[in-house]
């Protein structure tokens, strides 16, 4: 699958925000969509979401990738959260119009997964059946603390945390704490010596694809089990 395989759509937010843009790809055969939100400092198009989309794509799964509005205007600093999470519920509500047969999750990477589960803790996101995390942003760096994470108690639907053992944005051990809190709606996915964005050092031994496969194949694993 290449960067060209994906369909450009335009999504309404609210009058005042306007219209973000989103990447949809779908395979012939697709048995479940995943909605797809950016970090911080990069947008949907970012190396990582499309490496993402596109092995999602291999195993069936379609997505839709979208960006937040201060990424349209090419802004740097991310927008107040009740707009994040409006358009968090805008991209949700045209997934479920471009899949209405499909169990849809949603989530994405850092701050993008964060939105969304704020999101879905002020109120059930229509149609979604889980959430995933692409390393959740629990602090800042070298500012250890859960206080980040303490909405997720409101989230009513199951949540996957892929984690990386050397994220300097949550500290493995508060990441562990923080599932098992949540109970039976969280599973944790550890990545061994993985930091934010799942890279891994080349001591390790490990191959940089092995891990991306990992992943891919974690959160796969998980969405058959809520499909089923």
């Amino acid at each position: 699958m290449s960067e060209g395989t994906a369909r450009e759509i335009e999504i309404a937010v609210k009058e005042s925000i306007g219209v973000v843009p989103g990447l949809v790809i779908s395979p012939p055969e697709a048995w479940a969509a995943c909605v797809l939100a950016h970090g911080a400092g990069a947008g949907m198009r970012h190396a990582f979401l499309e490496e993402t989309a596109g092995a999602l794509f291999a195993r069936g799964v379609a997505t839709l990738r979208y960006e937040f509005p201060y990424m349209r205007s090419k802004g740097r600093r991310p927008d107040p959260p009740a707009v994040l999470e409006d358009t968090v519920r805008a991209a949700v509500a045209a997934a479920a119009r471009e899949w209405p047969h499909l169990p849809v999750v949603a989530g994405g990477k850092s701050m993008g997964g964060r939105m969304t589960s704020r999101a879905a803790a002020a109120g059930p996101l229509s149609g979604v059946r889980g959430l995933v995390f692409l390393g959740f942003p629990l602090h800042a760096p070298g500012r250890a603390g859960s206080a980040r994470g303490a909405h997720l108690a409101e989230v009513t639907v199951p949540m996957l945390f892929i984690q990386g053992t050397r994220d300097t944005l949550a500290q493995i051990d508060l990441i562990r704490e923080l599932a098992s809190s949540l109970g039976s709606r969280a599973t944790l996915h550890v990545v061994e010596g993985g930091d934010h964005s799942f890279a891994v050092l080349k001591r390790s031994g490990r191959d940089p694809s092995e891990v991306k496969q990992e992943v891919v194949d974690t959160v796969v694993s998980w969405v058959r089990n809520l499909a089923a």
